[in-house]
């Protein structure tokens, strides 16, 4: 049936979040980072925990964070998220302290900060955006690299015998005591991103429970760096990325 009815602003179920800034985004089309956001933004809100969030971010394709999500930033050096995170959390104990920090940051210049924060079990949440590839600088071969992927630095594929395996570093890190949860997830479908939005939420209350760190892995797209469509990204992703990264739970501390 037909109807004139105008539907209002306030009666929407899907909207832009309240923690989410009305401002125009600069990733790239199909990007996962706007997604990620909003989930953060999500359950940040949910939890009630608006006014005592701080995020970390150190340099990369979301070291502008500050202009979308509505909440205390920090910017750190390169690679020193964790480090950054660690005072703030130990000098702020009521406060909420995540880094949001890439694949060429966290596994790459930033590895020792990542296992030491974790080993020490700081309770904090680690926020790991993995799109195999140095997206921001010009889609240079990273530690996440796959083997045989084309990248600026590796335009034959990577090759193990020049430039080693790929770096599993979730894996490595669920092997330290400090971890309390380390997960693998990824937002290219709605049920994803349903299920992605639960366990952020568990690493947030995992770090205001003293419980350690959490480590919430996003196996993303990077359309520009792979030189793919976003349609074309999701599916080599999909068909690439999750036989190396397998999405679920590394483990999980109740």
């Amino acid at each position: 049936m037909e109807t004139n009815e105008i539907i209002k602003p306030e009666n929407l179920v899907y909207g832009r979040p309240a923690l989410m800034n009305d401002t125009l985004m600069h990733y790239c089309p199909g990007c996962s980072h706007g997604v990620i956001h909003k989930l953060i933004a999500e359950v940040i809100a949910d939890m009630g925990m608006e006014e005592k969030t701080i995020g970390v971010s150190p340099v990369g394709c979301a070291v502008f964070a500050y202009n979308y999500l509505d909440i205390d930033w920090v910017e750190a050096a390169h690679g020193r998220a964790p480090a950054v995170a660690t005072a703030l959390k130990r000098l702020n104990s009521d406060k909420m302290i995540f880094t949001y920090q890439g694949d060429g940051d966290l596994a790459a210049i930033g590895t020792a900060e990542t296992i030491h924060a974790v080993n020490r079990g700081e309770n904090i949440v680690i926020v790991f955006v993995n799109n195999a590839i140095y997206g921001m600088t010009g889609g240079q071969m990273a530690p996440t690299t796959l083997e045989g992927m084309k990248t600026s630095t590796s335009p034959a594929g990577r090759d193990v015998t020049l430039n080693g395996y790929p770096l599993k570093i979730a894996d490595l890190l669920a092997k330290l005591d400090g971890a309390c949860l380390v997960t693998r997830q990824s937002v290219h479908t709605a049920a994803a991103v349903k299920k992605a939005r639960k366990i952020m939420r568990k690493a947030f209350e995992n770090s205001m429970s003293g419980k350690g760190t959490s480590v919430v892995e996003f196996v993303s797209t990077c359309s520009s760096g792979w030189k793919m469509t976003p349609a074309q990204s999701n599916k080599w992703m999909e068909e690439n990325m999750f036989p190396f990264y397998p999405l679920g739970d590394l483990k999980n501390v109740e």
